[in-house]
């Protein structure tokens, strides 16, 4: 018995100088670097990711830090982020910044795969592990390159699956046939191209693309193009762009007098509130686009539920400078899984980080949707489905989830009326 007594002693004395060891050499804060774009033509969706990442971590701070799990207990967070103007040799020199001199122990990447694209080498090159917000290009992703995994929004290779689907699937019931592809060169949509070229030509249905282009991203007049369109005699019109892109194809088609009969766009979707001033109601009324999570009422089994995610949003930003939107719940979701790796993790070693994200794959549901990745770190969870902007009857546009069936809340209205 006396033994047993002072071997049971001998265990907690072990195990309280195990704890404060630990105490000991646990960090003050824990860094997160990061970067956004305050201007240029990316800060529409920069900034709504910034604002949601930094609402995450002032969440956490107030409750003392995050749960780091090899510390054993919660570590205030500090947020390092740089403005890189929407440039990508600014971009790239404040990434190498956050890694070598700020020496962060979290790399998130700015919003979008433009600027996220100078992150990917740079990561590999350091072995940091990226924390991909909203950066879906298919190049990201290889079998070499450990350091990377999406958060927030899935794979341009998955994101137009919806789209394509009901194309190939209801498009010939409607009478469609002839579809006119429109988009920008950039790896975002580029790759998202890519897909839906691949999604109609492989569903072997009757559908043929009659116009097929590809435009920088910068540019800015679409008159001569929508002619060009124009010409082609669609039933189905696409365009792929960024926000800047979007708005002015949408204007330049009201400008011109041209209603496609169906027209899908990405940004009147992710960005509602974003476009309505510069395109104006009737110039998305009827079109199709992503319905995204700021949207669908998930059920979120980590962190805030959508409606409280909205309220919280406007209490904190209640000048309403930067727009409510999908890409606002993405930097709150990048959040919600650094917080869900750091409690899991390991070590805070960057490949530990990895396994412990990856570790969330198809275990993880936030109000962004179910996370899951595949080998590589694409995002193949949080699909959204397909959706029609229509008008409320309150001067306003309300969703219409058209696609796919097992979630769709109304029937498409097919053609688009023209006025």
């Amino acid at each position: 018995m006396i033994r047993k007594f002072l071997s049971s002693l001998v265990v907690a004395w072990l195990a309280s100088v195990a704890m404060l060891a630990t105490a000991a050499t646990a960090p003050a804060e824990i860094k997160i670097g990061t970067l956004y774009a305050a201007s240029g033509p990316f800060a529409a969706i920069s900034m709504p990711v910034f604002n949601g990442l930094k609402l995450w971590v002032d969440q956490e701070n107030a409750k003392g830090g995050a749960m780091i799990k090899p510390y054993g207990k919660r570590i205030p967070l500090k947020l390092i982020a740089y403005d890189d103007q929407s440039n990508t040799a600014t971009a790239g020199t404040l990434y190498n910044q956050l890694i070598t001199q700020d020496k962060v122990d979290l790399l998130v990447a700015d919003s979008g795969s433009v600027l996220t694209s100078i992150a990917v080498p740079i990561a590999r090159d350091h072995k940091m592990f990226l924390f991909d917000q909203t950066g879906t290009g298919a190049a990201f992703f290889t079998k070499d390159n450990p350091y990377i995994a999406l958060m927030s929004d899935p794979a341009s290779t998955v994101w137009p699956k919806y789209m394509a689907d009901f194309l190939t699937q209801e498009g010939p019931k409607l009478g469609i046939k002839r579809v006119a592809l429109l988009y920008a060169t950039n790896d975002f949509t580029g790759t998202q191209a890519n897909a839906t070229r691949k999604f109609l030509k492989d569903s072997k249905a009757p559908i043929e693309i009659v116009y097929d282009n590809g435009v920088p991203t910068s540019t800015s007049n679409y008159t001569v193009l929508i002619n060009n369109i124009v010409a082609s005699k669609p039933d189905a019109v696409i365009e792929m762009g960024y926000p800047n892109n979007d708005i002015a194809f949408l204007r330049n088609l009201n400008d011109a007098g041209v209603k496609f009969k169906w027209l899908f766009a990405i940004y009147p979707g992710l960005e509602t509130d974003h476009m309505e001033q510069p395109v104006g109601i009737a110039g998305m009324s009827y079109g199709y686009t992503y319905t995204p999570s700021s949207e669908v009422a998930y059920k979120a089994e980590s962190g805030m539920s959508l409606p409280q995610f909205r309220a919280t949003w406007s209490k904190a930003y209640q000048d309403g400078k930067v727009a409510f939107g999908f890409n606002a719940v993405a930097g709150y979701t990048t959040g919600l899984v650094i917080q869900n790796a750091l409690a899991t993790t390991k070590s805070m070693d960057q490949l530990a980080l990895h396994d412990a994200v990856f570790a969330l794959s198809g275990k993880l549901k936030t109000l962004d949707g179910p996370f899951e990745l595949d080998a590589m770190g694409g995002q193949i969870g949080e699909v959204t489905p397909l959706g029609q902007l229509v008008p409320d009857g309150k001067g306003k546009l309300k969703f219409a989830i058209v696609y796919p069936p097992d979630v769709a809340t109304a029937k498409p209205v097919y053609p688009a009326p023209s006025n």
